[in-house]
C-alpha cells in the first residue's frame, strides 16, 4: 500500500470516530469546528440573496474635463513631493 492511501484511510477513521463521539455525547455537531467560515455558506446565501435591480444601480461617468482636471491635479501633488525627497 502507498503511504498517502493510508494516511486517508486512517483520516477517514478518525472522521468515522469523531462522528461516533458527537452522536454518544449528545451533541449536534458532528465534526469538530475550525477556524473560518463553514463550507458551502456561500454559495447558500448567494442563491436566498435576491439580486438587486440593475435599474436602481448606475454606474457613475467621469468626462473628460474631469479625468484631465484630476490627472493634473495627480501630476502637481507627485511633482511637489519628488522636491521634498530629492533621491540621493
Amino acid at each position: 500500500m502507498e503511504v498517502s492511501r493510508i494516511i486517508a484511510e486512517i483520516d477517514a477513521q478518525i472522521s468515522k470516530l469523531q462522528q461516533a463521539r458527537a452522536l454518544l455525547a449528545g451533541t449536534t455537531e458532528l465534526a469538530t469546528k475550525g477556524p473560518g467560515r463553514p463550507r458551502g455558506r456561500k454559495a447558500a446565501v448567494k442563491a436566498a440573496a435576491p439580486a438587486p435591480k440593475k435599474a436602481t444601480v448606475r454606474k457613475r461617468k467621469l468626462s473628460p474635463e474631469g479625468r484631465k482636471r484630476i490627472a493634473d491635479a495627480m501630476k502637481k501633488r507627485w511633482a511637489e513631493r519628488r522636491k521634498q525627497n530629492p533621491k540621493g
